[in-house]
């Protein structure tokens, strides 16, 4: 569609994929994790296709990957999970890099006096400071993660209630994301939705999902309308 930003009052955009390449991240966290549980190694294109439910998902997914049987998965998961949360907040940001365009998209938001929410199925307290590294944080009125409702993208619940958060109608938000997971949660919460052409879309290319539009770049955003 079109793309004019006059047809918004406020725009929901994700974290991971969208804003900023976590991957590096993620690999050298679940790595130091696999390291404890003494179990082989995974690498990054196999995560990248498991990136985007949120961390337990993401773990759970692992592990099924790198063992050789998927029996006592509760019990490996309850031995990783705080493994992978020490690994990673040890190293969070430091092997991440933000996208080109995004400091650019977002400043092009702001100017049109967009109000903007970061959502993403990352816990918040990894988000948070992801977010404050990058110098992120201050383009955002408010920020969820993963944990801070009851449901995870794709659920709209998350979307629905980042609106009331903005004061905004779901008609008038703008869901900017990189995978099916936003487009889903942005169809069934009433968002226009329009997704970034790289990032992570659990392996399937992302101009098969049903959304409003793609862009290659945030700073996009800044041309249109």
């Amino acid at each position: 569609m079109p793309l004019d930003l006059s047809n918004f009052d406020a725009a929901i955009v994700d974290l991971d994929g969208t804003m900023v390449d976590t991957i590096g991240d993620f690999v050298v966290a679940l790595n130091h994790m696999l390291d404890d549980l003494a179990l082989p190694h995974i690498d990054a294109p196999t995560v990248e296709a498991m990136v985007g439910k949120g961390s337990e998902h993401l773990i759970h997914s692992v592990l099924q990957q790198v063992r050789a049987t998927s029996e006592d998965d509760e019990t490996w998961f309850e031995r990783a999970w705080p493994r992978y949360q020490h690994h990673y907040l040890a190293i969070n940001g430091e092997h991440a890099e933000v996208y080109a365009g995004v400091v650019q998209g977002l400043s092009a938001l702001r100017a049109r006096g967009l109000r903007l929410a970061c959502l993403t199925n990352k816990p918040t307290a990894f988000a948070r400071p992801l977010l404050a590294s990058k110098g992120l944080t201050e383009f955002f009125d408010v920020m969820f993660g993963g944990d801070a409702f009851d449901k995870k993208k794709p659920d709209p619940l998350p979307l629905l209630k980042a609106c009331e958060a903005l004061g905004t109608r779901p008609a008038r938000t703008l869901m900017l994301g990189d995978s099916s997971n936003d487009a889903k949660a942005a169809r069934a919460a009433g968002c226009p939705v329009i997704l970034v052409s790289y990032g992570y879309n659990h392996g399937e290319p992302i101009r098969e999902v049903d959304a409003d539009g793609f862009i290659d770049s945030l700073a996009d955003l800044g041309q249109k309308g």
